[in-house]
């Protein structure tokens, strides 16, 4: 790609009108504060653009803006039905053995209990095992720590969905 061409998806994404935008943004992740601070800074002259302004605005979250973006994802193991980006992210667990997916199950809810929020992992490309590991592994973190994970995971995240955004066709 030349610079001075643009992804059609991120030339639409530019041109949809304010309501649309958040729309699309809000269907990426959840937090109304990213959210707002992505769509303040339309247009995007280059998906970097996009990218750059989406960490920095995530990194700016507070634990109230966190809190709400992680409210917009299902429990591992369980995508939203009827949701196809779920589906697709949580891909590794399809396949899972049943005792995998009840052992999921029950860590997630031990870690909801200590976190008192879902285990929030960027599943794209993980088995099912790798993110059981995850869990285990992230569950004995302090809860500061924890959320700065969980901010990265988010980061990761809405990085692959805004990737999906503006380079549709």
């Amino acid at each position: 790609m030349t610079s001075t061409s643009m992804p059609p998806g991120l030339a639409r994404f530019n041109a949809l009108e304010e309501h649309a935008a958040f729309a699309a943004l809000h269907e990426a992740c959840a937090s109304t504060a990213w959210a707002k601070r992505l769509l303040a800074a339309r247009p995007y002259a280059t998906p970097e653009h996009l990218y750059s302004t989406s960490d920095a605005a995530m990194a700016e979250l507070t634990a109230q803006d966190l809190a709400e973006a992680m409210a917009g994802h299902p429990p591992i193991g369980r995508p939203k039905p009827g949701d196809p980006t779920s589906a697709r992210e949580q891909r590794g667990m399809a396949g899972a053995s049943e005792k995998l997916k009840a052992e999921m199950l029950e860590l997630n809810l031990a870690y909801q209990e200590r976190f008192g929020h879902v285990f929030l992992i960027c599943a794209t490309g993980r088995t099912g095992e790798q993110m059981r590991d995850a869990v285990k592994e992230r569950i004995g973190n302090s809860p500061e720590r924890e959320r700065e994970i969980v901010r990265t995971e988010l980061g990761k995240i809405n990085r692959i969905r805004l990737t999906r955004l503006v380079e549709e066709d």
